[in-house]
C-alpha cells in the first residue's frame, strides 16, 4: 500500500491531524469490525483501517519532512511493523467489539480521556484557591520592603483559573455526552446479536 491508499482508506486528507486520524479511525473501526458488520470484506476492511491507522500515527513526522525520510519511513514499515499491525489487527478482529473497544490501543485513539480532563479540573481549582487565599494572606500579612499584590494581577489568575475551569467542564460534559453515546450504540449491537 502507498500513503495515499492509507490516507484514503480512513477517509481524510492528507493534511490531518493527528487527532483527526484518531477520531477516523474510530469511526472506521466501529464501521468495520466483524462483530458489528457481517458483510465478507469486513474483516479485511477493519485489518486495513488498522494498519493504515497505525502506519500514519507512526511515522506521521517523517512523512511530512522529506522525501528521502517518507522512503526510510515505508521501508521501515514494510520490514518490521507492517506484518505485526497485520497480525494484531485480525486478532482484534476476532475478538468482540466490546472487548476490542476495551483495548488500550483502541483506548489510545480518544483525544482526551476523564483523568485528563478531572485532572485539568482540580488544577483549575487549585489555580483559584491559592490566588484567592494568597491575596487574601499578603494583604493581612505584609512582608517589610515589599509592596502588597495588585488587584490586577488578582484578577489576571483568577480569570486565568476560570477560564481553565469553565473549558475543563465543557470538556467534561462532552466527554459523558460521548460515553453515554458510546454506551447506547453498544447495548443496541447487543440487542441486534
Amino acid at each position: 500500500m502507498t500513503i495515499s491508499d492509507y490516507y484514503e482508506i480512513l477517509g481524510i486528507k492528507s493534511i490531518s491531524s493527528v487527532d483527526e486520524i484518531k477520531k477516523a479511525y474510530r469511526k472506521k473501526a466501529r464501521e468495520f469490525h466483524p462483530d458489528i458488520n457481517h458483510t465478507p470484506e469486513a474483516k479485511d476492511m477493519f485489518i486495513a483501517v488498522t494498519e493504515a491507522y497505525e502506519f500514519l500515527l507512526t511515522y506521521r513526522e517523517k512523512i511530512a519532512s522529506n522525501q528521502e525520510a517518507f522512503k526510510k519511513a515505508m521501508e521501515d514499515w514494510r520490514k518490521y511493523r507492517q506484518k505485526r499491525s497485520r497480525y494484531r489487527a485480525k486478532v482484534y478482529a476476532q475478538a468482540p467489539y466490546n472487548r476490542f473497544r476495551d483495548t488500550n490501543f483502541y483506548k489510545t485513539t480518544r483525544i482526551f480521556d476523564g483523568t485528563t480532563i478531572i485532572l485539568s479540573m482540580l488544577i483549575a481549582i487549585m489555580v483559584l484557591t491559592v490566588t484567592i487565599y494568597g491575596y487574601i494572606y499578603r494583604i493581612h500579612h505584609p512582608i517589610p520592603g515589599v509592596e502588597n499584590p495588585t488587584v490586577a494581577l488578582l484578577v489576571t489568575f483568577i480569570i486565568f483559573g476560570m477560564s481553565l475551569f469553565v473549558v475543563s467542564f465543557i470538556y467534561l460534559k462532552a466527554y459523558f455526552q460521548s460515553s453515554r453515546k458510546n454506551k447506547k450504540l453498544n447495548e443496541e449491537d447487543q440487542k441486534s446479536i
